[in-house]
């Protein structure tokens, strides 16, 4: 879609114009004055109806009889303690209704806004980033029904004093958007569409933005010795790929160490051997979401020019049971040279991140490691689907992590790491292996503890997001709409790399 910022007009333009109401239901700029050429109706409809009261994202239509145009009032309630979240959620509701009423084109005036807490140019672009991010919907399959899922709006022109301002803030916030929808719409693929091989080819694509595209097979892993990645895809009749994204935007060049992002991309998880219910394993197409966010991220960043090096790593496989699938309590031996006890096959996730991890810092010698993951149910049962999970090894990455996420609404809950819980991980036979075995474990803990393991220098700093509860939505929100793919952690992370992050 197309959004645009521009100078306050005359008179009204389109056949939809939107403009904002607080719950004190005052009357400014270009709206007070539509309110005096049209018989005061907006006035008589504020003072009569008992319902809209200017509460946030709240909407009512009046159709003004001189011309016939539509005029939207969509609540902003208190305007005193507007941020980010509630102006996304004003913008959602605007992209809601006008798809509702199948309008190509609406305009947003935004002078009637008398803000305290924030800029008014700063406003437009949050209220902008919610209709954009509403603006989805996958439905590239749909044959029969494609008029009823149907995505109508196409242009928004949001109308203020110093659109130029506007404008200039709302680049990068449009080039994540579109990180985000790429995340959607990668997640949302189906596996038969979406597979080690496919996903690799499409990062191939990216090499267009100016990112230096690496992909490797299965012969180059079993050199590097990354027994632990191919151990879970030796069942699948797919092979797996390792795809490295890398970002070279420091203006320092080479010589500043590059933030490693990983990405769990296992495109189908059927558990392996230790196979799961049928109840929960059509939702497993998206547990390469770990994957689809790094990718999407470093879309972003390219089209972003963001000055920071940053790589993106994608262990890409499909864990299926076969004859030729990994069994529980096979030994496999990772590319660090730690052996692992393989105690369930469905515990595959930090199998693939342990060995990729390892090659960041060795082949990249990259300090700073951030792996994104859909690694446990026990997450979900403990944050459930508003926060993900945050294990680190430092203090300052985690509170960088944590404000970068309350800034864009992408929220963390940092949980603990511990000795005790590490012992739970030792194997009698190996190094380590992949469960903490004792029922009820804290096993989103020990998982973590799992991929500690792998840091090749304990002064690396660390930091695993388990996104297991957020990366897709059963119920669905105002900004991401229905249910689906989410794309959280692609703006959490750019708002990071932008303003939190300090290479070492």
């Amino acid at each position: 879609m197309q959004i645009n910022f521009k100078q306050i007009p005359n008179k009204l333009q389109s056949k939809v114009s939107v403009f904002l109401v607080s719950n004190e239901l005052t009357l400014g700029g270009t709206l007070s004055k539509v309110d005096s050429e049209n018989n005061s109706v907006i006035s008589k409809f504020l003072a009569s109806d008992s319902a809209f009261k200017g509460k946030l994202s709240t909407k009512s239509t009046i159709i003004l009889s001189s011309d016939g145009s539509n005029i939207l009032l969509v609540g902003m309630g208190n305007t005193d303690k507007l941020d980010r979240k509630s102006l996304n959620s004003i913008g959602a509701a605007i992209t809601s209704k006008m798809n509702k009423l199948k309008v190509e084109k609406c305009d947003v005036f935004i002078d009637n806004l008398k803000l305290k807490s924030i800029e008014q140019e700063t406003a437009a672009t949050y209220i902008a980033e919610g209709i954009k991010l509403r603006n989805y919907k996958f439905n590239k399959y749909y044959v029969d029904k494609k008029d009823d899922h149907k995505l109508y709006l196409k242009t928004v022109e949001l109308l203020l004093d110093q659109p130029e301002v506007a404008s200039k803030k709302f680049e990068t916030i449009n080039t994540t958007a579109d990180g985000v929808m790429y995340t959607r719409d990668l997640v949302t693929e189906p596996a038969n569409v979406i597979y080690p091989e496919s996903f690799a080819k499409k990062c191939l694509e990216l090499s267009s933005l100016g990112l230096k595209v690496r992909v490797l097979d299965e012969k180059e892993m079993k050199s590097l010795g990354m027994g632990s990645l191919l151990g879970v895809a030796q069942g699948s009749a797919n092979p797996p790929r390792l795809v490295v994204l890398e970002w070279w935007g420091n203006p320092k060049g080479h010589d500043i160490k590059p933030l490693a992002v990983v990405g769990k991309g296992v495109t189908f998880d059927t558990g392996g051997i230790n196979l799961k219910s049928t109840k929960y394993i059509s939702d497993m197409k998206y547990d390469m979401a770990g994957a689809a966010v790094v990718a999407g991220l470093m879309k972003s960043l390219a089209q972003s020019k963001t000055p920071q090096n940053v790589i993106g790593f994608l262990g890409l496989v499909e864990n299926m049971p076969s004859g030729t699938a990994q069994r529980p309590s096979d030994v496999v031996t990772s590319m660090s040279g730690q052996t692992i006890e393989v105690d369930n096959t469905d515990a595959e996730g930090r199998l693939v991140l342990a060995d990729v991890i390892w090659f960041a810092q060795k082949e990249y010698k990259c300090n700073t490691i951030i792996d994104l993951a859909t690694l446990t149910g026990a997450v979900v049962v403990a944050l459930g689907d508003q926060f993900a999970g945050l294990f680190s090894n430092s203090d300052e990455l985690s509170d960088a992590l944590i404000k970068a996420g309350n800034d864009v609404n992408e929220l963390l809950w940092r949980l603990p790491l511990t000795d005790h819980y590490d012992g739970r991980i030792n194997s009698e036979i190996a190094d380590v292996r992949n469960t903490g075995r004792v029922a009820g474990c804290a096993s989103s803990i020990t998982a973590a503890h799992f991929i500690q393991r792998f840091l090749v220098d304990k002064n690396n700093r660390w930091a695993h997001l388990d996104i297991a509860g957020v990366a897709w939505s059963d119920n669905g929100d105002l900004t991401n709409g229905l249910k689906g793919a989410t794309g959280y952690g692609v703006r959490l992370l750019e708002n990071y790399i932008n303003n939190y992050y300090k290479p070492l």
